[in-house]
C-alpha cells in the first residue's frame, strides 16, 4: 500500500532521485526548456515552480535568506543568479502555473513518452 507516500520515486535511490531532480530543474533554468520524459516532468514540475514562487518573493524583499534556499537546490551561481534577475521578474504578476508540458510522442527505444517542459513566456 502507498498510504501517505508522496512524490514519484521512478525506481532510484533518494540520493539519486535527488541529483536527478536537481540536475533536470538546474537544465530547464539554463535553457528554459528541456526534453524529458512524462515521469520525469511531473516529477519536478512543483518543485521547480516553488522554486520561481521563492526567487519572486525573495527579488520582492532583497532577501540574501531566499537567494540560498534556492542555491541550496540548484548548485549553480549563475544559473541561480538568472532566476533571479531574469526568470522571477518576468513572471512577477503571475500567481503560479510557470510552467508547460507539451507532449510529443514515444520515445523509439523504450516506448517511454516524451514531452517538452519549458517555462510559459
Amino acid at each position: 500500500m502507498r498510504h501517505r507516500v508522496a512524490g514519484r520515486h521512478l525506481n532510484r535511490s533518494v540520493a539519486h532521485r535527488t541529483a536527478l531532480f536537481r540536475n533536470l530543474m538546474t537544465e530547464l533554468f539554463r535553457h528554459e526548456r528541456i526534453k524529458t520524459t512524462k515521469a520525469k516532468a511531473l516529477g519536478i514540475r512543483s518543485q521547480a515552480e516553488r522554486l520561481i514562487t521563492t526567487a519572486k518573493r525573495g527579488k520582492a524583499r532583497g532577501g540574501v535568506h531566499e537567494r540560498r534556499q534556492v542555491a541550496a537546490v540548484l548548485r549553480d551561481r549563475a544559473v541561480v543568479k538568472k532566476l533571479f534577475d531574469e526568470i522571477a521578474p518576468r513572471f512577477a504578476e503571475r500567481p503560479g502555473g510557470y510552467t508547460r508540458i507539451v507532449r510529443l510522442g514515444r520515445r523509439l527505444g523504450d516506448g517511454a513518452e516524451m514531452v517538452v517542459l519549458e517555462l510559459i513566456e
